[in-house]
């Protein structure tokens, strides 16, 4: 590895230890193996090394949502169907245990965000793609075919649905919402709009 691959290396590792808040210059460095000219070389700044890293572990959580069907919903049910819906749930469900430490990171960023301007900066930008890496796993849709509007929309969508069942996963587990329960909401939901 370089000195760009062992910084954001050592920077995960950092930020699952410490955090966004605690996690300084000199602990990446120490941790990384480098020497503090290569964070403004390679990433411009600390921060913008976090979030670089920060972004890193959600894509690597994200992997373990998709429910393995593939586009063009190769899937035993339709592709937006409320199967999909629910088995990616449960996978994301399934995932919060083992990545606890990076859904606290979130909460860190919400709620020190005023001591984290620039991270908070670079992490609203990440959100877009964020929602539109999320869309496919529901849709079946390849990420590079979706228009603008359904990132707006059905990605926003996801995205609040994703960190309000976050929160509740980490605030008390035995009592947050399941698979199940989510799906059929949305159930009771659709049903309730066709009627109307």
């Amino acid at each position: 590895m370089g000195h760009r691959e062992d910084l954001l290396e050592g920077a995960r590792r950092c930020l699952l230890e410490k955090g966004f808040v605690r996690t300084t210059a000199r602990d990446i460095v120490k941790e990384s193996g480098t020497n503090l000219a290569s964070i403004g070389y390679h990433y411009g700044s600390k921060d913008a090394l976090l979030v670089q890293a920060y972004v890193s572990l959600i894509e690597g959580i994200g992997d373990t949502f998709d429910p393995g069907w593939g586009a063009g919903g190769e899937s035993p049910s339709a592709p937006r169907s409320l199967d999909r819906f629910q088995e990616v749930w449960a996978n994301v469900i399934r995932s919060l245990p083992e990545a606890r430490a990076v859904w606290m990171l979130t909460l860190e960023v919400i709620l020190y965000a005023d001591r984290l301007q620039e991270v908070r900066s670079l992490l609203a930008v990440a959100q877009e793609q964020g929602r539109a890496g999320i869309v496919p796993l529901f849709t079946g849709v390849p990420e590079d075919e979706l228009d603008k509007e359904t990132v707006d929309s059905e990605g926003r969508f996801y995205q609040t649905l994703l960190n309000g069942l976050m929160v509740q996963w980490l605030f008390d587990p035995p009592s947050a919402t399941d698979a199940a329960q989510l799906t059929e909401g949305l159930r009771r939901v659709i049903a309730g709009a066709a009627r109307d």
